[in-house]
């Protein structure tokens, strides 16, 4: 009878996410906030339907790590190696603003904590929630304007790449002193150590299968294997050096993004993820949201999170791009462009939750930030934009 229980819930799930991911579609809103608010309509908050279980659970990690080794294999590494000093400084102050201003935000509103508490950690956490932009919005709106290719529109393409890589990083950190039988040398050991296993296991891999996929274009057994190393990486990177699942799964899409059949890779995946897993993923996050413990703190702590967010980034990012002699409209551009958040914020409160460092009450918050950035970046885009246009970038610049 379980067995059939399982059916009818996976059913539901999948049915709903999607009707509802058009929904919001429709309304020029991300499929992810619909996917969510399924979960919210279906889970205990509302009707009921589906109780998140440990079957749930599972399958929706297994969907976290295929988004992430898919946002690997789409990692552009020339455009990287292009975007040069500029971004890499612009993601790098945009990572610390919104980690410093999301920690003091929660100290400033539940106390301040002494370092090292279980207080002063679970500041940092939320902290690092607001790190990680979301930048598939923006592309959308900068390609629809015709200014994707523009100075600043490659400026935030190649910033918000290098800002995700940042984020997991400040992410396996955090999760690594989480262990109270950590310290800060240990966990910096054990990330230098799979960095360079991942060196020295990327650099083989990547030559075999640039041998096999020659040898071999468009076969089945490319994505296959290449599903293998992810999940491998993933396992290799919790079990053995305590660092997230999700920060090797987005390592085996980093070696595998400039092998030929790459956009093959990440297409056959997505079939799974798209269909699947990653439905169980974002449906998950609405079952497991409680508006039960949401009190006047709580609603009080969500608009200054929202707020906080939206503006650490737009600082962070605006200002230090001034310094790389763009004007005031272009940095103000830039921060924008960098304000949506999406898939890592959320999972990165997944994994707090799953840790017990914060409690599903705090999904409130972050959805209310996914909702609004996704709906006042582009807004914002567009009128900067056609108050103050910009030169288009030709292919070859």
């Amino acid at each position: 009878m379980e067995t059939y229980a399982i059916l009818r819930d996976l059913a539901v799930i999948v049915i709903c996410a999607k009707a509802f991911g058009l929904l919001a579609r429709r309304c020029k809103a991300p499929m992810v906030v619909g996917e969510i608010i399924a979960g919210l309509v279906i889970g205990p908050c509302l009707l009921n339907i589906v109780q998140p279980t440990d079957f749930i659970n599972k399958m929706a990690e297994i969907g976290v790590v295929l988004i992430m080794f898919s946002a690997g294999l789409e990692t552009n590494l020339q455009e990287l190696k292009k975007s040069g000093f500029a971004a890499l400084i612009i993601a790098c102050v945009g990572v610390f603003v919104p980690l410093v201003g999301g920690s003091l935000l929660y100290m400033g509103i539940y106390g301040f904590a002494s370092f090292g508490t279980d207080e002063f950690f679970k500041g940092v956490f939320i902290g690092s929630i607001m790190t990680a932009t979301s930048v598939g919005i923006t592309v959308e709106v900068l390609k629809e304007m015709g200014y994707l290719k523009s100075r600043v529109g490659q400026t935030i393409l190649s910033a918000a790449i290098i800002d995700d890589i940042i984020g997991i990083i400040v992410l396996t950190f955090v999760l690594g002193f989480k262990d109270p039988d950590s310290n800060a040398l240990l966990v910096s050991g054990k990330i230098v150590l799979f960095l360079i296993l991942s060196v020295i296991v990327g650099f083989i891999f990547y030559k075999l299968f640039k041998y096999y996929d020659d040898k071999h274009v468009h076969t089945r057994r490319i994505p296959i294997i290449a599903i293998s190393l992810c999940f491998a990486m993933a396992y290799v990177a919790e079990r053995y050096f305590g660092i997230a699942d999700i920060t090797g799964a987005y390592i085996a899409g980093i070696i595998l993004c400039n092998v030929r059949d790459a956009e093959y890779i990440d297409r056959k995946v997505s079939v799974n993820g798209y269909m699947f897993f990653a439905p169980m993923f974002f449906v998950g996050i609405g079952l497991k949201t409680d508006f039960s413990n949401v009190d006047t703190s709580m609603i009080l702590f969500s608009v200054g999170f929202v707020i906080v967010a939206l503006l650490t980034k737009i600082i962070g990012c605006g200002l230090i791009s001034k310094c790389f002699k763009y004007s005031w409209a272009d940095s103000l551009k830039i921060g924008i462009g960098m304000m949506t958040r999406g898939e890592v914020a959320l999972i990165i409160t997944n994994k707090g939750l799953g840790l017990g460092i914060i409690d599903s009450s705090y999904f409130t918050a972050v959805i209310l930030l996914i909702i609004i950035s996704s709906i006042v970046t582009p807004l914002l885009l567009k009128y900067l934009f056609s108050k103050y246009p910009e030169k288009a970038l030709t292919e070859n610049t």
